[in-house]
C-alpha cells in the first residue's frame, strides 16, 4: 500500500510542484494582518486611543476596514480573472495578479504613521484585486493539471496553504506584538511579510507549463497533449495518457457543439449549467457564515472577549488555534478527503462546529469572562475562558474536515472546461462578497452581541451547511468530464461513444506523427 502511494506521489510529482508553487499565492489569501489593529501603537498613531482610554466605535471602524476593503478589491479580481484566463491562459494570468498583489503589499508597507492610513486602505484594494484573481484562477489550474486519483487531495492543498498562510500571520503579529511595542514597524513588517510569498510565486511561475485542458479548449491540442504526457511523466504516446487527451478533446467537442457562440447566456442557462452556479454561490455563502472567518480575521479580539484579555495572551492563543488549523487541514486533505467523500465530510463538519458553537454560546453566557481593561489584565484567564478556548480549538477541527478545504475542492470538480473560468470565478465572487459583508460587521456583531453571535453561527451551520450537505450531489472519484453526466448536460451513453470516437482519431493523429518522423 505504502509503495502504491509513493508510487503515485513520485508520478504526479510534477502536479504537486505546480500546486506547489500556484498555492503560494493562496497563502496570501490566509495571511491576515487584521491583528496589526489591535496593536496600541497603531491606535495611538491614527487617533483611535489616546494611550489610556479607547475609542471602540472607530476602532471597529478602522478594524473591519483594513480587513474588508481588501475583500472588496478581491470581489472585483475575482470577476475580472475569468475573461483574462480565457483570453492568455492561466498561467500568465497568476502572473499578472501576483505582480499587482505585490503592487498593494508595498504601498501598505511603507504606510507612514499619523497621515498613512490612506495608504493602507489603497494598498489593501490593490492587493485585494490581486488576491481575488489569483483564488478564482489557482484553484482552476491546479485542478486541470491533476489526474482524477489524487484530484481533491492536491486540490485540497488549497485550504492547506490557506491555514499556513493564517498560522505565518498569528505569529508574526505574536513577534511583532512582543518584541516591538512601537514605530511604524509595527504594521510595517506584517505588512511586509507578504512580499516573501507573492514573490515566490512569480518566480516560481516561470518553471510550470500552462494547463492541457485549457490548451485544447483554445485548439493547441499538440502543446496540450505534450504538457499532459510531462504532467503524468508519461510519453505523448502512452496508453493512459492518450486516453486523458481523448475524454478531454470529447469534452471540449460536446460543449462547443452544444453552446457555439458561448456567451453568459449559454454559460450560465446552458443545459446542466445553471444548478452549479447556484451551488458555487451559495456553498460560499455558507461557508463564510460558519463563523470561522469571524474568527480567524479577529483571533486577538474574539479571545480577549472570551477572557483572555492580555494582548499576549490573546496573540499566543490565536497563534495555537493557527498551528491546529493548519495542522487539522493537512491531516484531513492528505489521508481524509478521498475517504469519507465530499458529502459525509461536509455534513459531519457542520454538525460538529454548530454543536460546538453553542457550547461555547451557553459558557459564554453562564459564565462571562470579568470586565477587565485589556491594558491591565490578569495574566492567567478563568477555567471558563480556557474550555471556551478548548472548544474554539476543536471547533476548528470540524472546520477544517469539511468546510474549509472542501467547497473549493467540490466546486474545482463540478465545471466543465469551457465554463470553469466562470464558475470559479463567480465562486471566488461570491466567497470575497460574503467575506467582505461577514469582516465588516463582525467587530460590531462582537461588541453588541457577545454570546449571541455564537448561538447565531451555531444555527447557520447546523440548520443550514449541514442540510444543504445533504442536497448535493457526490463527485468523489469522478473525473471532470463526468460531472456532465452527474448534471445532466449529457448522457453517459452518448458521452462514451463521444470518448471511443476521439481515442481513435487520436490514436491516428499520433500514427500520423510517427510516420512523418
Amino acid at each position: 500500500m505504502k509503495d502504491v502511494a509513493a508510487d503515485s506521489f513520485f508520478r504526479n510529482i510534477r502536479v504537486y510542484w505546480l500546486a506547489f508553487i500556484v498555492y503560494w499565492g493562496i497563502v496570501l489569501f490566509g495571511y491576515d494582518t487584521g491583528g496589526v489593529v489591535s496593536a496600541n501603537y497603531f491606535l495611538t498613531s491614527f487617533g483611535l486611543s489616546d494611550g489610556v482610554t479607547k475609542n471602540q466605535a472607530k476602532i471597529n471602524a478602522v478594524s473591519s476596514n483594513v480587513v474588508s476593503v481588501l475583500q472588496a478589491g478581491a470581489f472585483f479580481g475575482a470577476l475580472g480573472s475569468a475573461p483574462l484566463s480565457s483570453k492568455i491562459g492561466r498561467k500568465y494570468t497568476l502572473f499578472i495578479f501576483a505582480v499587482i498583489f505585490c503592487v498593494g503589499a508595498i504601498l501598505t508597507t511603507v504606510a507612514e504613521a499619523k497621515s498613512g492610513l490612506g495608504k493602507i486602505y489603497a494598498g489593501r484594494v490593490i492587493s485585494g484585486i490581486g488576491i481575488g484573481a489569483i483564488s478564482a484562477v489557482a484553484p482552476a489550474f491546479v485542478s486541470e493539471c491533476s489526474p482524477k486519483d489524487v484530484r481533491g487531495r492536491i486540490t485540497g492543498c488549497f485550504q492547506i496553504m490557506v491555514a499556513f498562510g493564517v498560522m505565518i500571520s498569528y505569529f508574526v503579529n505574536f513577534g511583532v506584538g512582543i518584541h516591538i511595542l512601537t514605530g511604524p514597524n509595527v504594521w510595517r513588517i506584517p505588512f511586509g511579510v507578504q512580499l516573501v510569498p507573492a514573490g515566490i510565486m512569480v518566480f516560481g511561475l516561470l518553471t510550470v507549463k500552462e494547463s492541457p485542458r485549457y490548451l485544447a479548449t483554445v485548439g493547441k491540442n499538440q502543446e496540450a497533449l505534450e504538457n499532459l504526457a510531462y504532467l503524468r511523466r508519461s510519453n505523448p504516446d502512452s496508453e493512459e495518457v492518450l486516453h486523458e487527451m481523448a475524454e478531454i478533446e470529447a469534452a471540449i467537442l460536446e460543449e462547443r457543439e452544444a453552446r457555439k457562440g458561448l456567451g453568459l447566456k449559454e454559460a450560465f442557462f446552458g443545459k446542466g449549467n445553471l444548478i452549479r452556479f447556484v451551488i458555487a454561490f451559495v456553498i460560499f455563502l455558507l461557508q463564510q457564515w460558519a463563523g470561522q472567518n469571524s474568527v480567524n480575521y479577529y483571533a486577538p479580539q474574539i479571545f480577549a472577549s472570551i477572557g483572555f484579555t492580555a494582548r499576549k495572551n490573546s496573540l499566543l492563543a490565536s497563534g495555537i488555534y493557527g498551528v491546529v488549523k493548519l495542522v487539522a487541514t493537512s491531516l484531513f486533505i492528505l489521508f481524509g478527503v478521498e475517504t469519507l467523500g465530499r458529502k459525509l465530510s461536509l455534513f459531519i463538519s457542520a454538525m460538529g462546529m454548530g454543536t460546538l458553537f453553542f457550547i461555547i454560546g451557553a459558557i459564554l453566557k453562564t459564565h462571562p469572562p470579568p470586565a477587565v481593561d485589556a491594558n491591565h489584565a490578569a495574566p492567567n484567564p478563568p477555567p471558563a475562558s480556557k474550555a471556551m478556548a478548548a472548544m474554539l480549538y476543536i471547533y476548528v477541527c470540524f472546520y477544517s474536515m469539511g468546510w474549509g478545504p472542501l467547497p473549493w475542492v467540490y466546486v474545482s470538480d463540478i465545471f466543465p472546461t469551457r465554463t470553469r473560468h466562470f464558475g470559479l470565478a463567480l465562486a471566488s465572487a461570491s466567497q470575497w462578497l460574503w467575506n467582505f459583508v461577514v469582516s465588516k460587521v463582525t467587530p460590531d456583531l462582537n461588541t453588541a452581541l457577545g454570546y449571541k453571535m455564537f448561538l447565531m453561527f451555531a444555527t447557520i451551520n447546523i440548520g443550514g451547511m449541514a442540510v444543504f450537505s445533504l442536497l448535493i450531489p457526490e463527485t468523489k472519484g469522478r473525473s471532470l468530464e463526468e460531472m456532465d453526466v452527474i448534471f445532466g448536460s449529457i448522457s453517459s451513453e452518448q458521452r462514451q461513444a463521444d470518448i471511443d470516437k476521439r481515442e481513435k482519431g487520436t490514436s491516428c493523429l499520433i500514427q500520423g506523427f510517427e510516420h512523418e518522423s
